[in-house]
């Protein structure tokens, strides 16, 4: 026993260190934390090889490193091994684009293309403000709330279509969606409750058993770019996530790269 880990405890570690050491063509002390979370990835998702085991075996052994060589700062930054309970809903895209097209208003629709089209939580798009859109740049800003960060998010050129059609005619004032009430003539943001109105109203127009709300456009979007071919640390970035593992739980929904599920019915009869 060497600080109170069994030696074939000890062997695991050295041989997934090995593994990563290899990888990069660099020791692991010399890494920074965005390799690893790469590597971390990589080892989760993309490679066919490595088991739920060699994921653990991997962190825990980047942590008892980084404890001998006094690396405290470098062993806390990296992921947590939380075990997932409950996965989140996802609409697949013909889901989607039956929402999308449910609503009789353009603002409505627009609404429901920003909590999609750009992953946003239900208080940002309240939040969004006019001078956050950026056409030229294909771009929005936004503005970090609660402990987040700030980002930019690209814009869809139907996003960029249907906005500039809802400014025009619409002409809202500072926000992009106004909320019908005024504070003391002040222009006021819509509200999160009208956004679940909206949700509500179109619910029943989409051809699906699940049960779904706004947030789960959110988990859409992620879903849907990471199966598009999105790697995993752009995606935290625009999310707005502080840490990859708050992300990581949508490689265990999305059907992308090596881990793409089946059942083994697809392939019974195959031969």
């Amino acid at each position: 026993m060497i600080n109170g880990k069994a030696k074939s405890t000890l062997t695991n570690y050295l041989r997934c260190l090995s593994h990563l050491a290899l990888h990069y063509n660099r020791s692991p002390e010399q890494l920074d934390t965005e390799s690893i979370n790469e590597y971390l990835f990589y080892c989760q998702n993309l490679h066919k090889t490595p088991s739920e085991s060699f994921f653990k075996h991997t962190i825990f052994g980047l942590r008892a490193a980084y404890k001998v060589m006094g690396m405290e700062q470098k062993r806390i930054k990296l992921p947590q091994i939380k075990r997932q309970n409950d996965l989140p809903v996802v609409l697949n895209k013909q889901e989607v684009r039956e929402l999308l097209k449910a609503p009789k208003y353009l603002k409505h629709r627009l609404i429901l293309g920003m909590l999609y089209g750009c992953g946003l939580r239900s208080y940002e798009v309240c939040n969004v403000l006019q001078s956050d859109l950026d056409f030229e740049r294909k771009s929005l800003f936004v503005k970090k709330q609660k402990g987040k960060v700030d980002r930019y998010l690209p814009l869809s050129d139907m996003l960029i279509r249907g906005l500039k059609k809802y400014l025009k005619t619409e002409t809202p004032k500072k926000y992009i969606f106004n909320s019908q009430v005024t504070k003391d003539g002040i222009p006021q943001p819509i509200t999160v409750r009208a956004i679940q109105w909206v949700i509500k109203e179109c619910r029943s127009k989409v051809t699906t058993n699940k049960k779904f709300t706004a947030h789960t456009l959110r988990h859409s979007y992620a879903t849907h770019l990471l199966e598009d071919g999105l790697n995993i640390m752009s995606l935290k970035e625009l999310l707005g996530h502080a840490h990859v593992e708050t992300t990581m739980v949508y490689l265990h929904v999305a059907n992308s790269g090596s881990s793409i599920k089946f059942s083994p019915l697809d392939t019974l009869y195959s031969k």
